[in-house]
């Protein structure tokens, strides 16, 4: 199935998406869960419920996509982790040597914006880079998850762009401040269900493109970590919980390694997309 949180008539509902339209599960059954994070919490049970009134359509109420807003898929998420330098041929054009174990960073939710929302160039810096990356939602969480059974903790799969300020990035050796500038990480604006995927997400295109012309262009399938060991990695220090968010890194291709840089600027339209799970269309705004 294919998920999204969307507003419309003021409020925020929880819908499916069937081709061009999303399909509101409130209207369906008002007892249905009323966000993509509430339906995840209630696990299998919550998703019967939901499969069991799309099932009984038309009650539904059938709305175009270009008739609602995409919001944030999960909100505020208990965790967002990021992997950097998850492909080697990035990594080589950082000056990286290729990781033995992850770079490991963290998102804050203040961070995040929907689909269609404006990402903010900051007053104090032109160094605004793109990064296309698929993003993990966990579904069961659990800790010391072994690597053969860590898909069964997928709940779904969306598309972030972990846009980056690349001067604030390099203050230090800490990644912290730039990548967590107000209104920098667009994530959605859909979740898909594994089912919907090849195992892990792997052997997806995966580009990104400003203004139309494409910058990075490759394949999930060439991740140093994969989807499963990512997880398992990450459950060796610290419990997963439902709901937790993890981007799994970028491809080449990014503005800091083009000559000249390519920053975004104001105006212009950033999108990331991966096969199978839809584009992510943001444009950039200068800080007021």
């Amino acid at each position: 199935m294919r998920f999204m949180m969307f507003e419309h008539n003021g409020s925020a509902h929880l819908g499916v998406v069937d081709g061009n339209h999303v399909i509101d599960m409130q209207a369906c059954d008002a007892n249905l869960p009323t966000t993509l994070h509430e339906l995840i919490m209630g696990g299998a049970d919550a998703l019967s419920r939901l499969k069991a009134a799309f099932n009984n359509l038309p009650e539904g109420e059938l709305l175009s996509l270009d008739d609602v807003t995409p919001a944030l898929p999960i909100a505020r998420p208990g965790k967002f982790i990021c992997v950097g330098l998850n492909y080697a041929a990035h990594a080589r054009e950082g000056g990286h040597e290729i990781p033995q174990y992850p770079s490991l960073f963290v998102r804050w939710p203040s961070s995040l914006v929907a689909c269609g929302a404006p990402v903010i160039l900051p007053q104090v810096s032109e160094q605004l880079d793109y990064e296309v990356e698929l993003a993990i939602v966990i579904g069961k969480g659990g800790r010391h998850i072994p690597v053969s059974s860590a898909l069964d903790h997928v709940f779904g799969y969306t598309l972030f762009n972990d846009v980056s300020v690349r001067d604030f990035q390099r203050k230090s050796n800490q990644w912290t401040p730039g990548k967590n500038f107000d209104g920098t990480g667009p994530l959605g604006p859909v979740v898909v269900t594994p089912e919907e995927l090849p195992p892990g997400a792997s052997g997806l295109r995966i580009t990104s493109r400003v203004n139309g012309e494409t910058r990075q262009d490759s394949n999930t399938a060439d991740m140093i970590f994969s989807t499963e060991k990512i997880i398992s990695i990450l459950s060796e220090f610290m419990t997963l919980e439902s709901g937790d968010v993890i981007a799994t890194g970028t491809p080449s291709g990014v503005a800091h390694a083009m000559k000249p840089p390519g920053w975004m600027k104001d105006g212009d339209v950033v999108e990331v997309e991966i096969e199978e799970i839809g584009i992510l269309s943001n444009p950039v705004a200068l800080e007021k």
